[in-house]
């Protein structure tokens, strides 16, 4: 039986490939701060990081993960839902945005019954879609394990389809190939010619 791939490890290093220092990025649920953590490595000096989670346990949880003054000085949080992060950012980075990771479900170790919900996440596709730059990239990891998981999942893989192939290319990786409550990798590249 084929073992579980790693799929956040997978999304970092297509990210890796995309961002240089300089850079903007966004993680659109912040959680315990990992990938916060690993965007502010890809982009420091003097990029930008955005960071949303609605649970402030979460943001402090990714604070005290980043020591280094150099990182601290690239990353803004901010305790509201991802799917209001284009009314955060700044106007001048929209359409600048080089990279995006949205890591689905709930907080790990925190309250299973706060996840993300399809509503927020679909209006926060929505922005991303404004947001990211020409030869961007978005890695969406979702849970269809849980509750709550199955139909956002389900709609993310919908809001993939639906995007124009002529802009956008879209790869899904599963955890666990022929498990359809194993994790998925959407992984969304945005086309340099537009």
């Amino acid at each position: 039986m084929k073992e579980r791939i790693s799929l956040v490890a997978i999304a970092h290093e297509r990210i890796g490939a995309y961002l240089r220092p300089g850079a903007i990025a966004i993680d659109a649920t912040v959680g315990n701060g990992y990938d916060t953590l690993f965007l502010l490595r890809q982009v420091a000096p003097g990029g930008r990081v955005y960071g949303f989670d609605i649970q402030r346990s979460a943001l402090e949880s990714a604070e005290t993960k980043i020591n280094d003054p150099e990182l601290r000085a690239c990353l803004a949080l901010f305790a509201d839902s991802h799917a209001r992060m284009a009314e955060w950012i700044p106007q001048e980075d929209h359409g600048s945005i080089g990279a995006i990771m949205f890591n689905l479900g709930y907080l790990p170790g925190g309250d299973k019954a706060v996840t993300t919900r399809t509503e927020s996440t679909l209006a926060a596709l929505a922005a991303v879609s404004r947001l990211l730059s020409p030869g961007g990239i978005i890695t969406i990891v979702a849970y269809p394990g849980h509750m709550s998981g199955a139909p956002e999942t389900e709609r993310v893989r919908r809001w993939c389809e639906a995007l124009d192939p002529q802009r956008f290319k879209v790869e899904l990786i599963h955890a666990k190939p022929n498990d359809d409550t194993a994790p998925r990798l959407f992984v969304v590249t945005r086309t340099c010619l537009e």
